[in-house]
């Protein structure tokens, strides 16, 4: 039975609808990823338009998108990169990629960081040629699809190897920019600035562009109503209550990945408990624990 239009006007239309779904139904949507378009996100957003807009130049600007672990990073720019994707270029040989979106090596290896890119564009490559040869085939297969951006995600690696190899990578990173003339998005914690700082050149083409922890003020409190519209429970959780707002704050310590998985399983427990809403007793009943906490009982257990 559908439920009352009175009791799902804290619902999004679109969250309204997924009442009329089976518990289990409801759960596997809940638990699903979804893009909330706060603030902050749309102003790197836009930052990213307009990069990949920027005229080819001597020297292209560049992003370094830093925040802490799981505050939302990596899902601005895989959904900026999901709205620029490949497509068949009806006029040549090849696709056209104007966006690509890598992880950076999990240490500053140039023949490890040539492979990724190559494996990304399923392009066939020996693994053992000489890291030269791959360098050409990089470059010359970057500019023939198109490549108008380069994303690199946990930029902050480069700084697990010597400080020659970090040198030696930072130049790899300054060595495309200049050769494809294309601005590149550098995503990673604020170890990221660090790494970037090694190399003067870099740290002056690179623009900081922060995702600072979350706090008690308007901001964060749009960003629990946008939750509670988008979570398809019959009753209303009123998130921004203070002492709600306050728990969630405290218990996600300011993250929105943690805040995201906390009010999700608490969305489930909701439904499975049968109370429809969420509220201090339900967010009790999920045994949360909060990440700091995490971290120290692996290193207790290690």
């Amino acid at each position: 039975m559908k439920a009352s239009p009175s009791l799902v006007e804290h619902l999004s239309p679109a969250a309204e609808k997924l009442l009329d779904l089976s518990d289990d139904e409801r759960i596997e949507r809940i638990l699903g990823e979804r893009w909330i378009g706060y603030t902050r996100a749309i102003k790197i957003t836009k930052r990213l338009d307009a990069l990949l807009k920027y005229p080819k130049t001597h020297r292209m600007p560049n992003l370094l998108i830093v925040g802490r672990t799981n505050n939302g990073k990596t899902m601005i720019v895989s959904r900026f990169a999901s709205k620029h994707p490949a497509s068949d270029n009806m006029e040549g040989d090849d696709v056209d990629v104007p966006v690509l979106m890598i992880q950076a090596p999990p240490v500053p290896d140039e023949n490890r960081f040539y492979n990724i890119i190559l494996d990304r564009l399923f392009a066939p490559y020996k693994p053992h040629d000489h890291v030269s040869k791959k360098q050409i085939q990089v470059i010359s297969l970057l500019k023939r699809v198109g490549l108008k951006m380069l994303i690199i995600d946990e930029i902050q690696h480069i700084l697990a190897g010597h400080l020659d190899k970090q040198r030696q990578f930072l130049n790899v990173i300054k060595y495309i920019g200049n050769e494809l003339k294309v601005p590149i998005v550098g995503v990673g914690t604020k170890e990221a600035i660090r790494a970037i700082q090694n190399d003067p050149q870099l740290a002056n083409r690179f623009e900081p562009e922060p995702l600072p922890k979350w706090q008690m003020d308007e901001e964060y409190l749009k960003l629990l109503m946008s939750f509670e519209r988008m979570l398809p429970l019959r009753k209303p959780s009123n998130l921004i209550e203070t002492s709600m707002a306050t728990k969630i704050l405290s218990l996600s310590e300011g993250t929105i990945g943690e805040m995201s998985m906390l009010l999700r399983r608490a969305a489930v427990t909701a439904i499975e408990t049968g109370s429809e809403c969420i509220n201090l007793k339900t967010i009790d009943a999920i045994d949360w624990s909060i990440p700091s906490q995490r971290r120290l009982s692996v290193e207790n257990i290690v």
